[in-house]
């Protein structure tokens, strides 16, 4: 927020995604944890990931193991692992999972184990690429993600009061949560609000949606999405 009213623009804040740890890991993660050791390949997919996986792991590891290679999903969570001292791979400027299937550390993953430390839920396609691969891939579901509970038509309310002319999105349950929030006959309504997504997968789902215009950053970091609402900005 502090960057883009850096950049002069005018921000209003609502979370699209309510972070719950979970009351107690499951007896697979459990294991999950105390077998860390044994993995060749430690995968987070967030920020959210590292700060709710790494307090479950300091549980039963006070420190780190060694001979694991960390990898993380964005600048961002992996500077959080470079603050535990750790050497992270990361997919570069293509921050998803298609970005870090790519990484020639991940190629050939035959006979090796892969944990990846997550939300509840979520996409399948890093799990089931690296089993394709032929490594064994546990997941280490540490948090939820739920939608935050609006009254009706609040966020209808703040949308016109604005107006809002453009939304940033960070991710493809952002916008279902988004979606949720407002009814049909919202949506259609707010239609030709500007969206900034991270990734052709999420414009996918904004067009569908039947927004109009959809903005497609090179990936989720701060720095993408504020340069594509600049370039848009630039254009409009």
């Amino acid at each position: 927020m502090d960057a883009l009213r850096g950049a002069q623009f005018s921000v209003d804040h609502q979370p699209l995604l309510d972070l719950q740890a979970l009351p107690e890991l499951s007896a697979d993660a459990r294991r999950c944890v105390l077998n860390l050791d044994l993995y060749q390949h430690v995968i987070f997919i967030s920020t959210n990931a590292v700060r709710f996986g790494l307090e479950c792991i300091d549980d039963y590891w006070p420190q780190l193991p060694v001979g694991i290679a960390w990898y993380a999903i964005g600048d961002a969570t992996a500077a959080l692992l470079a603050e535990r001292g750790l050497a992270v791979v990361t997919p570069g400027d293509a921050m998803h999972s298609e970005g870090l299937l790519a990484r020639p550390e991940l190629a050939q993953v035959a006979g090796e184990k892969v944990l990846i430390v997550k939300g509840e839920g979520g996409r399948q396609t890093l799990a089931s690429a690296l089993r394709e691969r032929g490594a064994t891939v546990d997941e280490l579901a540490c948090y939820r993600r739920t939608c935050p509970q609006l009254p009706a038509g609040a966020l209808a309310g703040r949308l016109a009061r604005g107006p809002v002319a453009a939304i940033l999105i960070s991710s493809g349950e952002g916008l279902e949560n988004l979606l949720t929030l407002l009814s049909a006959k919202e949506t259609t309504k707010f239609r030709d609000i500007a969206l900034v997504v991270p990734s052709p997968r999420v414009a996918a789902q904004a067009q569908e949606a039947g927004f109009r215009s959809v903005i497609t950053a090179n990936n989720a970091s701060d720095t993408a999405m504020l340069q594509a609402l600049q370039q848009w900005r630039a254009g409009d």
